[in-house]
């Protein structure tokens, strides 16, 4: 079995690594291995702090969303076992490479984060005006399609659709992209409302593969790319309890951090609060057992307790 020190690393970010596939390969179409790591970051800061089984649960939900919205457009998801090393076990995805558009393609269907915050000082996101008088967290008409810059370093952008269409240079392709962003919303949302979730907002990447087909690539509807409530307790004009980060992200902002590097190490109790919520987050949508995406993944370590 190949390991990760055999492979080229392509690239490193604050929560995954990319490694060339291409030597070890007998497939002609170029493929990466993508693997999740349990880094956490608030701010655009990583924290020294892991969160046991975050990388799991990113994996393991995106492999399932993979697989559920199959029938609405390609995805890059090869194989979560086989070609991936020992030590990637339960975090590592076989994936296809593609060349990736230069957007993020946010989808948004309740007022919350960045789009309440744009909607309170203008009275629109991404140049698209809502109707006055809506409540923090409320539910909107319709999916709200609004597009942002990939940032380097720093923040993402939000940007209209006509700078999307300018970034990436083919109108028809952008729109294609934005009507399939909403279906993949959609579709998720409707799917987590009958678990007792609610998807308030979620994130996608796509690229072209080999033959020039739009793919969905990346990680798709995880906790991290994710905004997902409870629906039980909800209630527009407050913000919402969430399966995701923002317990890290409150205990950093009360923490007098300056949110610049280096982040604070993370109190034990709010590392375990954090991983359980991930691990609730997996199980509500998927319906099974944490410990059933470890065994079929063949991840011999055991799960933190």
């Amino acid at each position: 079995m190949t390991t990760l020190d055999d492979l080229p690393l392509i690239a490193s970010g604050k929560v995954r690594e990319m490694y060339d596939l291409s030597g070890v390969s007998e497939q002609r179409a170029p493929r990466l291995l993508m693997v999740a790591s349990d880094r956490i970051s608030t701010y655009d800061v990583v924290h020294p702090t892991p969160i046991p089984d975050k990388g799991k649960v990113l994996t393991g939900l995106s492999a399932f969303w993979f697989g559920k919205t199959s029938h609405l457009i390609a995805n890059h998801l090869i194989s979560v076992t086989d070609g991936v090393p020992d030590a990637a076990r339960g975090r590592g995805q076989v994936v296809r490479r593609l060349a990736m558009l230069p957007v993020e393609c946010v989808v948004r269907g309740y007022i919350t984060g960045s789009g309440w915050k744009d909607y309170q000082a203008s009275g629109s996101v991404s140049g698209m005006a809502l109707a006055a008088g809506l409540r923090e967290s409320e539910r909107l008409p319709e999916p709200l399609f609004t597009p942002s810059t990939k940032a380097d370093v720093g923040h993402d952008e939000t940007i209209d659709f006509e700078r999307a269409v300018t970034l990436v240079g083919d109108r028809a392709l952008m729109e294609r992209v934005r009507d399939v962003s909403i279906e993949l919303y959609s579709f998720a949302a409707e799917h987590a409302r009958e678990r007792g979730v609610i998807l308030a907002d979620t994130k996608f990447e796509f690229g072209r593969d080999e033959a020039g087909e739009l793919v969905v690539g990346d990680e798709v509807l995880t906790p991290d790319s994710s905004r997902y409530w409870p629906a039980d307790g909800f209630e527009p004009g407050r913000a919402q309890p969430s399966f995701d980060k923002q317990y890290v992200r409150d205990w950093a902002a009360a923490s007098g951090w300056d949110k610049k590097a280096p982040a604070p190490a993370i109190p034990q109790e709010v590392v375990a609060g954090t991983r359980a919520r991930y691990v609730e987050a997996y199980e509500l949508i998927t319906g099974e057992s944490f410990q059933a995406w470890l065994a079929r993944t063949g991840d011999g370590v055991r799960s933190a307790a």
